[in-house]
């Protein structure tokens, strides 16, 4: 298993050994001992969410308060989807900047975002089945979400005019507007959050 970080702190990309054989292929999706190594602390698996989506359906941005916030390693089953990561810590140094990983049956990879990033994907197929591991269990009063189709964020999304949303997604508010409101975790508050969790682990 390869972890790979990503251009924003506390982003992976996680790429597994597959093993092939006239009978298949096995692989192991997630490793918390290896994570471990690269995050100081062991992701502590609470909560997984499946979602399944039809193509052009596209889910997010969301996120969590820090504290407690809530990590998410997610891969998926079937389809293909294209998995981004916003950062959405005010005062971090890539605050706004947005990465994309493409997670599909072929490669198998996965993603890991630390607390206080923000989470959205777009399906490239009909039936993508996504599969997020979440280190904490969903709190709808510590949920916010930001417009992924804000212009500010510039998010590349590989789909037609008409994207399918949920109303809740569709009305988000955009970057600007989730800045001015207060309610984005901080820069210092997630650093402070991962220290702890990392003297926590030892």
């Amino acid at each position: 298993m390869e972890v790979t970080p990503l251009g924003i702190e506390g982003a992976f990309v996680v790429t597994p050994r597959q093993h092939r054989d006239d009978r298949g292929l096995f692989l192991e999706s997630f490793r918390g001992d290896v994570l471990a190594e690269h995050l100081g602390h062991r992701p502590d698996v609470v909560q997984t969410n499946v979602s399944v989506s039809s193509r052009g359906t596209v889910r997010g941005i969301h996120l969590a308060d820090v504290p407690p916030g809530q990590a998410k390693y997610v891969t998926v089953l079937s389809g293909a989807l294209l998995d981004v990561v916003v950062d959405l810590r005010t005062g971090s140094p890539t605050f706004g900047r947005w990465e994309s990983v493409r997670l599909d049956t072929e490669d198998r990879r996965a993603v890991y975002l630390s607390e206080g990033l923000g989470h959205g994907f777009c399906a490239l197929e009909d039936d993508t089945t996504a599969v997020y591991l979440c280190t904490a269990a969903y709190d709808p009063a510590a949920e916010h979400r930001v417009n992924p189709l804000d212009p500010d964020l510039g998010i590349d999304w590989p789909l037609g005019p008409t994207p399918l949303l949920s109303r809740e997604d569709a009305s988000a508010p955009r970057l600007a507007e989730a800045v001015d409101s207060g309610r984005l975790p901080t820069w210092d508050a997630c650093r402070a959050h991962a220290a702890d969790l990392a003297r926590r682990a030892r």
